[in-house]
């Protein structure tokens, strides 16, 4: 049975399709899952990167293209009043809610924070909601407390130091598998397909690059 792990940030609406999808993208395959939150802004900074929501025609599509996912794969979706928004309060408290050091968030804190999020259509930064939803999930450990802020970070950093670039990406055997639609490759991966074994995934990496835009 293959151990996968699950990056996520709850400001990506592509990462709440994703977790949401994923029980059904994997149904009928044995496998355990850990799910990490991560700071999808710390990967940007580190690429050199701006989010999909700073391009003003890009934001526009992003926001169509994730209601028809939505609608296409069955999953009750609404955007927030807005977006983005801040997600370090409830990334904390995902964190917060942890059992133990080890960085995972359960399935249950998860879907609560994305729910949170993505289903009725509210202020996803409301203070308010935020303290109503800590009520409910019960956190075990002060969410301004440096041990989870530093939880947090150190989960960003492994992301980055693994390959991980964007949410939702999911690990497994040294492996990033980035993206909503990258849960079909995904599933074929863990089926042991045979195009796996062809050597395309590793000549991928092996490609020159021609030319490239100059920093200013």
């Amino acid at each position: 049975m293959k151990h996968i792990t699950f990056y996520l940030d709850f400001i990506s609406p592509y990462a709440y399709l994703a977790f949401e999808h994923l029980p059904e993208a994997l149904e009928g395959i044995s496998y355990s899952a850990s799910y990490r939150p991560v700071l999808f802004a710390g990967m940007l900074k580190h690429h050199g990167q701006v989010g999909p929501a700073e391009i003003a025609p890009k934001r526009d599509w992003t926001y169509r293209q994730v209601m028809w996912l939505a609608h296409r794969l069955n999953i009750p979706m609404q955007m927030p009043v807005s977006h983005p928004f801040n997600p370090l309060p409830l990334l904390r408290l995902a964190m917060a809610c942890q059992a133990s050091a080890s960085g995972d968030a359960n399935r249950y804190v998860c879907e609560s924070i994305f729910r949170h999020v993505w289903r009725g259509g509210q202020d996803a930064g409301s203070i308010e909601r935020i303290k109503a939803l800590a009520a409910q999930l019960s956190p075990a450990y002060d969410v301004q407390s440096d041990s989870v802020k530093n939880s947090l970070k150190n989960n960003t950093n492994e992301a980055i130091a693994l390959g991980v670039f964007g949410v939702p990406s999911v690990t497994v055997d040294n492996m990033v598998f980035w993206g909503l639609d990258a849960l079909p490759m995904l599933r074929d991966y863990l089926l042991k397909a045979s195009w796996f074994q062809g050597g395309d995934w590793e000549r991928a990496s092996q490609v020159g690059a021609g030319i490239s835009r100059a920093k200013t």
